[in-house]
Formats: structure tokens, C-alpha cells, sequence
């Protein structure tokens, strides 16, 4: 099927790579010269486990192609797919500009050839109820009734560090669509893909756009359950490990998304919480746990920094942080809404100083600090001569570390765990200082802290 992806970020470039790696033909289409001289030259843009190889196989085969043109793009092409961002503006709303002017751009085309033939237009990216309808009607002002095309809202449900596998086998294929054509042609599109098991789940457009926001709202309704339980594990003295697996073991629950943490950052799940707050109000049927929700996750990072304030008794001026991670979870590089710049930016704000280290996401801190931080080559580079380590993403790297080796460069072995990947008690045995979240009954340590 010859297929056209307009916006070559994380999704589209995802979306396009992997529809060629099952034999279409696709044009991704962008309007940044500088992504477009890099992929059109070898060089993928983003890092995602998986991706580069796929990319660069299909590269090589002819199966994609990148460039500038809209129209040469989606001419010849029987599925658009609208793969672009849509921003959270300062109300919560989401943005719909790009995705908008795209589907002007497109109507513009279409009037000027209306031997084009049908299309159907893929909403794919996160975009808000009714948004199926505007683009629709973007097109029709300038192309016309007698354009044959449909609209539909295809969201996607990709994990960052895990989209190549979920697209490659999806779970589910959600297609929000009432036009009986324009769902063969999408099933057509997708049946390489599904394996057992695979779901292909057909709905209106409005139901398909709120299905995407509930999904990614629920989950961080379960993220910041356990932030906010985790907390009155504390207070109380209980271990959150032990209930995480007592709860999590019940199949109504399931054990998927049940860790405590700094709480959730990233490109979808903070803006798309935002979105469907603010699509809630503006219909009259605000959605108060939801509500709750966002302030518990920004809360989370708060109290975690001031476990940090308080272990040295408020005084953290001339006192050097080590930090291991920035991007927003492991195996990516994005850095979008990563929960541990807020701990980064009080820590400079209270004249601390900060050495940074991440296998990927470092230029996301550096455009962000400046020469404000230090950035290690290494995880142990970061440790010289520090006062406290700060654990803010899991990656697999940091697990199994060198204690022997990390006390012998850290000035006190402090060390803050915003993700609970040590045990605490080997913490305590290995002579630690170990703070993490929602275990305080294992943390006690017969060393006096606040040093």
C-alpha cells in the first residue's frame, strides 16, 4: 500500500519505519530541513530500541523516503497518516495548529487535483474529541463535496523504549471510523501486523479520541496511586514492595504500573491528563480524580526533594549531587517533563552543584542547564568527590553497580533512590545512607544522617 506520514517525530518516524518493514511504500513528510537531511542520509533522530536497524534496512530497499513535499507525498498515497504534535497551550488544551494547517494544506492540494482519487486521512496522533470533524472540515473548504476521502482517528498506544515491538505486535488496533470503506482499507493496512490474540476494536471517531486520553489517564491514575500510597507508607512505617505484590497479584488489578516513583513525565501522560481536564470542564462534567491526580504527580517530586533537604538538615549550598538519569524512563531519550529537572532545579537554586550522567538523554539537560550542570561520560565519572547520589531513571545499567567502587569516589555515601532499585536492607549492609520511596521500615541505618 503506498502510505504518506506527515511529522517525523517520535510517532510518525515509528509509524512510517515499521509500515515499510512489512513491505509499503512511505514518504514521510517534515518541515525541518535539518531532520530531513539527516534521515534522508542515514541517520535516525530519535533513540528507540530497535528502530535504527529497521530504519536503515528500509532505507536501503527504497521502502521510505523523506522530504519537504506535502503534495508529492500524499498524491499518489492511499492512507495520510496526521503524525504531529499537538502541545499542551497554557490552559491545558491541546494544540491543534499543526494538525490543522496540515489538513488546510492538504484540501488546497486536493482542489488542484481531483483526480487524486480517495483518501483516507489517519488522525494518529493524540488529539482531542471532535477533532476528526475539523479536519474533515479543513479539507472540505477548499477541496470541495466531490473530494472522496474520510477522516478517521487511529490513535496509537506506543511505550517509548518499547514502540518498535508494539507496533510491530500491537495489543489492540483501535479505528474510529463509521465509513464501512475507510475501515477495510485501515484493517487491510494493519492485518501484518496482529497476531494471536490482537484485538481490532471499531468505533466512532469521538470515542476513538477519548479512548486514547482514558487510556493514558488511567494510567497515571495508577502511577499516582502508588506515589500517593507510597507516602502514607512512610508516615506509617510500611513497605510498599510488599503491598505493590499483594495487590498487584490480584487480576483485577494486575501488577503493571504499580511502582512508586518520582511520578510520570514524558510526552504523553502529563499534556494528555491536562487535555482531557481541561475537554472535562469545558463539556461541564469535570473529573475530580483526575484533578487529583495531576497534583499528586506534581506533589511527588516535591516531597521527594525535601527527603533530600531534610537528610542534610536544609543546608545544601557547596554540597555536590550526583545524578544517574534524565530522560523521563529508560531506553529513550526524551527528556519531556522528566520528573528530575525539578529536583535538578532546586538543588542549583539552593547553590548546590550537579553532575549529571545518561546513556542517551544528556543533550536534553544540556539544552535545558546549560554549563549550569556538569555532564559525566560515565555513571562512575559523575560520583567524584560527591555528597549524594540521586537515582531518577532505571536504567539497566544502574542496577548492578560497583558499590565498593562508588564509595571510594563519593565524599559521603548518600544516596537517593527515586525509583526503589536497591534492596534497602544491602543498602544498610553495604554502609549506605539509602533514602527511596514508601520503604522506610527498611531503611533505618544505625549512621547518624544530616552530615
Amino acid at each position: 500500500m503506498n502510505v504518506a506520514i506527515v511529522g517525523t517525530g517520535y510517532v510518525g518516524l515509528v509509524t512510517g519505519v515499521c509500515l515499510a518493514e512489512r513491505g509499503n511504500d512511505v514518504h514521510c513528510v517534515d518541515t525541518n530541513p535539518m531532520v530531513l537531511e539527516k534521515l534522508s542520509g542515514g541517520q535516525v533522530t530519535i533513540y528507540e530500541p530497535g528502530l535504527e536497524d529497521i530504519y536503515l534496512r528500509n532505507l536501503k530497499k527504497g521502502r521510505i523516503a523523506f522530504s519537504g513535499d506535502l503534495e508529492k507525498a500524499i498524491l499518489p498515497a492511499e492512507v495520510i497518516f496526521l503524525c504531529l504534535p499537538t502541545p499542551p497551550g497554557e490552559d491545558g488544551s491541546a494544540d491543534l495548529k499543526y494538525i490543522l494547517h496540515v489538513a488546510d494544506g492538504m484540501g488546497k492540494i486536493f482542489a488542484r487535483h481531483p483526480e487524486a482519487g480517495y483518501k483516507v486521512v489517519v488522525d494518529k496522533s493524540t488529539v482531542p474529541v471532535g477533532t476528526s470533524e475539523k479536519v474533515r472540515g479543513a479539507i472540505h473548504k477548499h477541496a470541495g463535496a466531490s473530494l472522496e476521502f474520510d477522516v478517521v482517528s487511529n490513535p496509537e498506544f506506543l511505550r517509548e523504549g518499547f514502540a518498535v515491538e508494539d507496533f510491530l505486535r500491537p495489543e489492540r488496533v483501535v479505528i474510529g471510523s463509521v465509513s464501512e470503506r475507510a475501515i477495510v482499507a485501515l484493517k487491510d493496512l494493519y492485518e501484518p501486523f496482529l497476531q494471536p490474540g490482537s484485538k481490532v476494536i471499531v468505533m466512532d471517531e469521538k470515542s476513538a479520541e477519548v479512548t486514547k486520553y482514558a487510556a493514558n489517564a488511567f494510567l497515571a491514575l495508577k502511577i499516582s496511586y502508588m506515589n500517593d500510597l507510597a507516602n502514607f507508607c512512610d508516615a506509617v512505617g510500611a513497605d510498599i514492595d510488599r503491598i505493590r505484590d499483594g495487590i498487584g497479584s490480584d487480576s483485577r488489578i494486575g501488577p503493571k504500573f504499580l511502582f512508586p516513583g518520582l511520578g510520570y513525565g514524558g510526552s504523553c501522560l502529563p499534556k494528555d491528563v491536562k487535555a482531557l481536564l481541561k475537554c472535562a470542564n469545558d463539556a461541564g462534567a469535570p473529573l475530580a480524580v483526575l484533578t487529583a491526580v495531576e497534583t499528586i504527580n506534581q506533589e511527588q517530586r516535591k516531597r521527594f526533594f525535601l527527603k533530600m533537604e531534610r537528610h542534610f538538615g536544609g543546608e545544601l549550598a557547596g554540597k555536590r549531587f550526583a545524578v544517574w538519569g534524565i530522560a523521563f524512563k529508560p531506553n529513550t531519550d526524551d527528556t519531556r517533563e522528566a520528573p528530575v529537572f525539578h529536583i535538578i532545579d532546586e538543588l542549583l537554586k539552593a547553590r548546590a552543584s550537579v553532575a549529571a550522567y545518561d546513556p542517551e538523554a544528556t543533550g536534553g539537560a544540556r539544552n535545558r542547564y546549560g554549563d549550569r550542570v556538569e555532564y559525566a561520560v560515565s555513571s562512575y565519572g559523575a560520583l567524584q568527590g560527591a555528597d549524594a547520589l540521586v537515582i531518577a531513571t532505571e536504567w539497566s545499567e544502574f542496577r548492578k553497580p560497583d558499590f565498593g567502587l562508588m564509595k571510594t569516589l563519593m565524599r559521603q555515601p548518600v544516596l537517593f533512590d527515586g525509583r526503589n532499585i536497591y534492596d534497602p536492607r544491602k543498602m544498610r549492609e553495604l554502609g549506605f545512607l539509602y533514602h527511596s520511596i514508601g520503604r522506610k521500615a527498611n531503611e533505618a541505618h544505625p549512621l547518624q544522617t544530616g552530615t
